[in-house]
C-alpha cells in the first residue's frame, strides 16, 4: 500500500519549482493532491496535474491567494466538501521581492510577508479545526536556508522564512495533543526555474559555499516532505529539517 493512500493533501504554490515536485511526489505516494496556484498560474498547474495523472495519481487545481483569508477559507471549504477533510497541508507558496533594505518599499515588504508567512498561517488556521476533530493531521512549512543564515538584499524574504520557524514550533506545541504534527523543511540552493536565471558567475560563487559541491534538486526536497507527511515520521514534530548540502550547519 502506498504511504499516503486515501489522504487528501493541499500543496500551495504547486504550479512550478519545489511545489511542483512536492505535489508530484505526494501524488505518487497515493494522496489526492490539491494543487494551489494564483489565477495566473492555472495553466501551469493544470500541466502538473496532467503529469501527476500520467504517473497514476489524481488531484485537482484550486486557484486562490494564500494571503486572502476569505479566499483561503472558501477554498478549504470547497475542498472539504468535495474530498473530505484535508489531512496534509504543505505551505510552499512564496515570493521574493529582493532589494537592499534601505531601498525597500513598503509594498515589497508587505507582499513578501503576506504571502510567505501570513499565507502559511492562514492556510494552517483554516485546515486545523477539521484536523482537530479528526485527531489527525500534518502541516509542513517550506522555509529556506536564508531564514537561518540571512542574505544581503533579502531582508524581507529572510524575515518571512525565519518567521516560519517560530510558527512551526508554536503550532507543534499547541496541536500535538490532537495528534497533529507540524514541521518545516529549510531548502538550500535548489535547481529550479528561479535559480536557472542566475548568472553563471553567481552560481559558481554559491557553489563554493556548499560542501557537497552541487545544487539540490526539487525531488530531494519532495522526498523529505513525503517522509514528514507519512507515518514513518510519526514521532517527529516541531522540527526544522535542513536540506542544504552543508551550506549552513
Amino acid at each position: 500500500m502506498k504511504e499516503l493512500q486515501g489522504k487528501t493533501a493541499l500543496v500551495t504554490g504547486a504550479s512550478r519549482g519545489i511545489g511542483r515536485e512536492i505535489a508530484l511526489r505526494l501524488g505518487e505516494a497515493g494522496a489526492f493532491v490539491v494543487l494551489n496556484c494564483t489565477s495566473r498560474g492555472v495553466e501551469k498547474a493544470e500541466k502538473v496535474l496532467g503529469e501527476l495523472r500520467e504517473r497514476g495519481g489524481d488531484g485537482m487545481v484550486k486557484a486562490f491567494s494564500v494571503s486572502d483569508s476569505a479566499a483561503v477559507d472558501q477554498a478549504v471549504d470547497e475542498i472539504t466538501k468535495a474530498k473530505g477533510p484535508i489531512q496534509i497541508l504543505v505551505n510552499n507558496a512564496g515570493i521574493a521581492r529582493d532589494a537592499l533594505f534601505l531601498r525597500m518599499k513598503d509594498d515589497e515588504w508587505d507582499d513578501t510577508l503576506n504571502t510567505n508567512l501570513k499565507g502559511a498561517a492562514l492556510c494552517a488556521r483554516s485546515v486545523v479545526r477539521p484536523m482537530m476533530k479528526a485527531r489527525e493531521g500534518v502541516i509542513i512549512n517550506v522555509s529556506s536556508v536564508v531564514g537561518q543564515m540571512g542574505n544581503a538584499g533579502q531582508a524581507a524574504y529572510s524575515a518571512s522564512k525565519a518567521g516560519l520557524f517560530g510558527l512551526t514550533k508554536s503550532l507543534a506545541k499547541e496541536l500535538a495533543s490532537r495528534n497533529i504534527r507540524v514541521n518545516a523543511v529549510a531548502p538550500g540552493f535548489i535547481d529550479t526555474e528561479m535559480t536557472a536565471d542566475l548568472p553563471a558567475e553567481a552560481k559558481e560563487e554559491m557553489l563554493k559555499g556548499i560542501p557537497l559541491g552541487r545544487m539540490g534538486s526539487g525531488r530531494e526536497i519532495a522526498e523529505a516532505v513525503l517522509w514528514l507527511a507519512s507515518a514513518k515520521s510519526s514521532y517527529v514534530t516541531g522540527q526544522v529539517l535542513a536540506i542544504n548540502g552543508g551550506m549552513y550547519v
